[in-house]
């Protein structure tokens, strides 16, 4: 079975941010990668976890 996909509204929620924020990063193009089910949008976990990676920064010391 494959993994459940978020919803605009789960995916705010794992990255505790603002449902808000998530709609501007779509509308921007600056968020994950999404598809759309009919008129849902939804967003795989791997996805999600491969634009975490890119986002990974180290503090400078």
């Amino acid at each position: 079975m494959a993994a459940r996909m978020y919803t605009p509204e789960t995916l705010a929620d794992y990255l505790e941010v603002p449902l808000k924020t998530v709609y501007r990063w779509n509308h921007t193009g600056t968020g994950p990668t999404f598809s759309r089910v009919g008129r849902h949008v939804r967003y795989s976990p791997a996805a999600v976890e491969a634009w975490l990676k890119a986002r990974e920064s180290r503090a400078a010391a």
